[in-house]
């Protein structure tokens, strides 16, 4: 088996991201030499966009707003199931991830961030939540860090607090959806979310870890909570870390 390749490298707080290569489609990216992200194993990433665009329904010109980039299989999911008069907003936080997806990443995803439907922001998503118009987004997809589970899972969180999931439905239009992945399910997430959300949490199941998708719609009347599992080979996806870039 060939060896990993470091490609391409810079330097942040959290340490030296890495982007590494073995053969012509295997690629890793690292933190401090901490595997963040594989090619090998992006299934749930792709549930998240295509359970979000179920959700949505038939929506003739949907504005789709994703929060991390990554190797960008989410957004490939997205293009996949969204109609050509879709518009789809892309944050990232890091723009050497944008770089790479549209460089050595770009034959994983066809290409995906040259899409004529994709914009694509370097900033933080909390902030463009905040900043956004009431009834802007048809859905909001999270895909960052380990979602709520674990550290991200406080009350105050700047994406999954109580205070943030009143912009988060604010941002979203009346039939909008909220999709989030996370690490593992979060009761407390699910409690904060069904204040103003009637959610769905999808989940794979059978060996390896058990990665949640909470797909909420905002609350109209009482708030409801349901249990979901997705496909068997959606729990295939692996990390030796637990936490994703902040992407």
């Amino acid at each position: 088996m060939q060896p990993w390749k470091t490609i391409d490298s810079v330097d942040t707080a959290e340490g030296r991201l890495d982007l590494r290569q073995r053969g012509d489609r295997s690629f890793l990216i690292t933190i401090a030499g901490r595997v963040l992200m594989t090619s090998e194993a992006h299934r749930s990433e792709m549930d998240l966009a295509t359970l979000a665009n179920a959700a949505m329904g038939d929506v003739a010109r949907p504005h789709v707003l994703i929060a991390g980039l990554g190797m960008g299989y989410t957004l490939r999911a997205a293009l996949d199931c969204l109609p050509q008069a879709a518009k789809i907003t892309v944050v990232e936080l890091n723009p050497v991830v944008v770089a790479w997806c549209a460089g050595p990443l770009a034959v994983l995803t066809k290409g995906a961030t040259s899409d004529k439907r994709v914009t694509t922001i370097v900033a933080d998503v909390a902030r463009v939540i905040a900043d956004a118009r009431p009834g802007t987004y048809d859905a909001i997809v999270l895909d960052l860090y380990e979602g709520p589970f674990g550290d991200n899972g406080r009350a105050h969180d700047p994406l999954y607090g109580m205070a943030a999931l009143k912009r988060t439905a604010a941002a979203l239009k009346p039939e909008g959806v909220l999709a989030v992945w996370s690490e593992e399910p979060s009761q407390a997430f699910e409690d904060r979310v069904a204040i103003d959300f009637r959610v769905e949490r999808h989940r794979g199941s059978g060996g390896g870890r058990r990665h949640a998708i909470y797909v909420a719609k905002p609350a109209i009347g009482r708030p409801r909570f349901a249990s979901r599992p997705l496909p068997e080979e959606a729990h295939a996806k692996k990390r030796v870390e637990r936490r994703r870039p902040r992407s």
